[in-house]
């Protein structure tokens, strides 16, 4: 009896081994079923990310890959979500009406704008003409010309017939020139630009220490007579250019007296009030 029940017992000591046989196969079989249900086929996902990127037509964006564990949770969670709610789409009713208001609305204001074009353009040639009269009645077309520019018209005067070499100060026939040119420019409402031009011979004295200085001086004193014979003074501006804007060579005699000039601007568009700091 004792050794039966001892060969017994010999028996049963590798029957562990079955039970722990059948655990690892279950369990190489789960991670087997884990790694075939989360991986990725990296070429489509690849071809997915750049569709999404050039459907949103921005080239310098690119998208990082997704951890294989991120996507194939996102994808699950995405696919509950669809299941378990349902959604339509209805696209909203189109305002044809709006859209013909907004439509006409920008072909009125280009209207607009060109129509203010063609007005400032057909005032400027006004202004030209009655200047013209006026123009031909004081001086010879050597010493006074005038200019129609693209935004402007320019009244070009020789300094000869304003003022003496090397001075500012007016001369006595230069009131009335500059008389009869403010007689019309004091009824019109726009900006008036006064620029003053030297020639390239240095000056040097106790008022003028350069010609910056000899053609600013000559711009603003032909201003202060239009302010003294009624054009508003807000409209005005002088400008000083010294040799640096030259319309003919400096290297003749004739070159530099046309060099010596006053131009004064009418612009095309009204003066606008500003107050100071805006």
């Amino acid at each position: 009896m004792s050794r039966r029940k001892q060969e017994t017992d010999n028996n049963n000591h590798e029957r562990w081994l079955v039970s722990y046989a059948d655990f690892i196969t279950l369990l190489f079989a789960f991670f087997v079923v884990m790694y075939s249900v989360s991986s990725v086929n990296e070429s489509k996902f690849r071809v997915l990310s750049h569709s999404l990127v050039s459907s949103f037509k921005d080239p310098t964006q690119t998208l990082d890959p997704l951890q294989v564990s991120q996507l194939s949770r996102v994808g699950h969670q995405l696919a509950l979500h669809q299941q378990s709610i349902p959604f339509t789409v209805a696209n909203p009713p189109i305002q044809l009406a709006s859209i013909s208001s907004i439509n006409n609305g920008a072909i009125d204001i280009s209207h607009s704008r060109n129509n203010a074009a063609t007005d400032g353009r057909e005032e400027l040639d006004i202004i030209a003409d009655n200047l013209k009269d006026v123009l031909d009645l004081l001086a010879d077309e050597d010493q006074i010309q005038l200019k129609r520019n693209k935004d402007s018209v320019e009244i070009e005067i020789n300094s000869s017939v304003l003022f003496g070499s090397g001075s500012s100060n007016l001369a006595s026939e230069a009131n009335t020139v500059l008389s009869a040119l403010a007689d019309t420019l004091k009824h019109l409402p726009n900006r008036i630009n006064v620029e003053g031009f030297t020639d390239n011979l240095p000056i040097k004295n106790q008022i003028f220490p350069s010609n910056w200085e000899l053609s600013a001086a000559r711009a603003a004193t032909v201003v202060r007579l239009f302010s003294e014979y009624g054009v508003e003074p807000s409209r005005m501006a002088s400008i000083g250019y010294g040799e640096h804007r030259p319309i003919a060579s400096n290297d003749s005699t004739d070159g530099r007296a046309l060099n010596r000039r006053i131009a004064i601007l009418v612009l095309g568009s009204p003066v606008t009030t500003r107050e100071p700091g805006e």
